[in-house]
């Protein structure tokens, strides 16, 4: 049995609640539940990580997983086939570990919740335990896409490797910048430390050092909180910030008149930038020294 009208039920769901909310959603929204024939059904056990709907499945296998922000015990090892989920501790047949490893036997899509900051998770669906490790306690989870139109989208399984390789990729950037965005608003509380905008949907963690590049540790001192606008002429390098934590504005930028947006941008010119209050949070002078040298060069 592989209660497929209840995982359709919570895959729409999902999509309804990101709508709401955005990709990121609330613990609370997700304790609440959907409703499957007049019953509320909780989206995941946030206690044990493997959960199955016991009072709506009928059948042994597991509807979601979830890792929590900043675990430890049960630390998912990112792998590019997918992500490698450890079984729970105790006997390998227990009830946890048996509904997990029904999902591979089954071959059913389920959601794989991973925090993001405290009390918020990213939903991937659909999600798939392609393959089972007993002797290392763990199975290799894949993903899917959801295909067709809205409001009858469904879940459907990537087989060729190449593929599915494409599509992990992709899943464990977004899973990486909704985690290093979680970590590194709350150190610039909420806010833009450029022009100080506390919209948090406008707001983005950026790295000082892409991610692609050595140096681009995925830590609170290689990331600034930026809104859209500065964000994106940060990467453009319209807009710098030096070792000393002072914003510099393109020459290119400042010669031009061309209304009342750009002269909003051309007005933080030799501004300090807000900071974390914490020393060790604060953006590492070295990187941004050698992220500024790339300004320098790109600026005229």
């Amino acid at each position: 049995m592989r209660d497929d009208d209840v995982r359709s039920s919570c895959f729409a769901a999902l999509d309804v609640l990101q709508a709401q909310h955005g990709p990121e959603l609330p613990f609370a929204s997700l304790a609440a539940g959907f409703t499957f024939r007049g019953r509320k059904v909780p989206f995941l056990n946030r206690a044990y990580g493997i959960y199955r709907a016991a009072d709506v499945q009928r059948g042994p296998a597991a509807l979601s997983l979830n890792s929590a922000f900043a675990q430890k015990r049960y630390q998912d090892e990112g792998t590019a086939d997918g992500v490698r989920y450890r079984y729970q501790d105790g006997p390998i047949d227990n009830h946890f570990n048996g509904w997990l490893r029904s999902a591979h036997v089954l071959g059913v899509p389920l959601v794989y919740f991973v925090g993001t900051r405290p009390n918020w998770y990213r939903p991937e669906y659909p999600a798939f335990v392609e393959a089972d490790y007993p002797e290392e306690r763990t199975v290799l989870i894949s993903f899917g896409e959801m295909r067709g139109p809205f409001d009858e989208r469904e879940p459907v399984r990537i087989h060729d490797a190449i593929e599915r390789r494409y599509v992990v990729r992709l899943v464990k950037q977004r899973i990486h910048q909704a985690q290093f965005r979680g970590a590194v608003l709350p150190a610039y509380r909420e806010r833009c430390a450029i022009c100080a905008l506390k919209e948090r949907r406008l707001l983005d963690a950026v790295h000082i050092i892409a991610d692609v590049d050595e140096q681009g540790v995925p830590l609170v001192s290689n990331g600034l909180s930026l809104c859209s606008i500065h964000h994106r002429a940060f990467d453009q390098d319209l807009v710098g910030i030096d070792a000393d934590y002072t914003v510099r504005i393109s020459r290119r930028l400042l010669d031009e008149d061309d209304g009342p947006m750009l002269d909003l941008l051309k007005g933080f010119e030799k501004q300090q930038i807000s900071v974390p209050r914490s020393s060790a949070l604060r953006p590492d002078r070295d990187r941004l020294a050698e992220r500024h040298e790339r300004f320098l060069e790109r600026a005229c």
